[in-house]
């Protein structure tokens, strides 16, 4: 195996190391870089016990690996990190219960910190609006602007955007159907600021040459558009309008997740809107919703407000 030396002192623990990582080695049932990392992580495991005076894997238990991964927690490490301390230490210990060295897993029902899901970004209604409005009239104007406003009104992936076509849209009961994923098909509403974008773009796109006009989104020749394209135009028009984040087209689809969660507290809604087979998907939402709940009690409930100088800072300010 490539890579720096094994540097683990030569104890039990440190011997029984050299000898999984060599086993691991030979069999190449795992990767070389995973092979690598576990054995950086069980060095570190290995210089642990030997601050802890213990020096036979025998000695160890449930509690030992509890406070090792607690200290890897306290030293700021990621949980992800930690989750793969942990599957090297299981892979260790079922090798020396193969070998017989021990006589049960220690690492058998650890759990690791679970990981904390980022909450996706959003844009406020106000950077909707100045997103979405567009001047100009020329082809690609009307095009993005009908592009934009179809993905926010309708919560659309990005790929249902690029595979949107004019015969599954209803301009009458303002509705579209989108193939989402697993090809399953959906019906969702459409805005009426998107239906008439989208009316505006239709007019200019019939006399495209093309020889399939069904697809909503084209090229000035006529050609689809596919995804990478729309993530790059949506990125442009961000910049262009003045906006100072970056934009993309799932972006648009949390912001309308979340300000529709925001206005309604329908949960089940949104999850029929997004196309979501599972509601624990969509319950991230409801994080954000209590983000933007605690921001507004955290400016107006008078109990809550910052204090200046032992007074509230409305009342510091004169208000009342």
């Amino acid at each position: 195996m490539s890579g720096a030396p094994i540097t683990v002192a030569p104890d039990p623990i440190g011997s029984s190391i050299l000898r999984f990582v060599d086993a691991s080695t030979q069999s190449a049932r795992l990767a070389p870089a995973s092979i690598s990392a576990y054995q950086r992580d069980l060095e570190r495991f290995a210089k642990w016990c030997r601050e802890q005076n213990l020096k036979h894997a025998s000695q160890l238990d449930a509690l030992h690996l509890r406070s090792y991964t607690a200290g890897l927690a306290r030293a700021g490490m990621d949980p992800r990190s930690i989750q793969r301390h942990l599957s090297a230490l299981r892979r260790w210990f079922r090798y020396l219960l193969d070998d017989g060295i021990i006589r049960s897993n220690p690492a058998d029902g650890m759990k690791a910190p679970r990981v904390r899901r980022k909450l996706p970004r959003t844009l406020d209604p106000d950077q909707v609006r100045q997103l979405l409005e567009i001047p100009g009239e020329k082809p690609l104007d009307l095009r993005d602007r009908a592009l934009l406003e179809l993905c926010y009104s309708s919560g659309l992936r990005v790929s249902e955007l690029a595979a949107a076509c004019w015969h599954r849209l209803d301009s009458a009961e303002r509705l579209i159907r989108v193939i989402g994923k697993g090809d399953k098909e959906r019906i969702v509403p459409v805005g009426r600021h998107a239906l008439t974008a989208l009316a505006r773009w239709r007019d200019f796109a019939r006399d495209l040459p093309q020889s399939d006009r069904d697809w909503i989104f084209t090229t000035l020749k006529g050609k689809p558009i596919g995804v990478r394209s729309i993530q790059k135009r949506i990125a442009q028009r961000a910049i262009s309008q003045g906006l100072d984040c970056h934009v993309h087209p799932h972006q648009l689809r949390h912001s309308f997740a979340s300000h529709i969660l925001e206005s309604s507290g329908d949960l089940r809604a949104v999850q029929e809107l997004l196309g979501h087979a599972n509601l624990s998907t969509t319950q991230i939402y409801t994080h954000l919703d209590f983000q933007h709940l605690a921001e507004v009690y955290d400016r107006t409930h008078p109990r809550a407000r910052k204090q200046v100088g032992g007074r509230d800072r409305s009342q510091a300010l004169g208000s009342d």
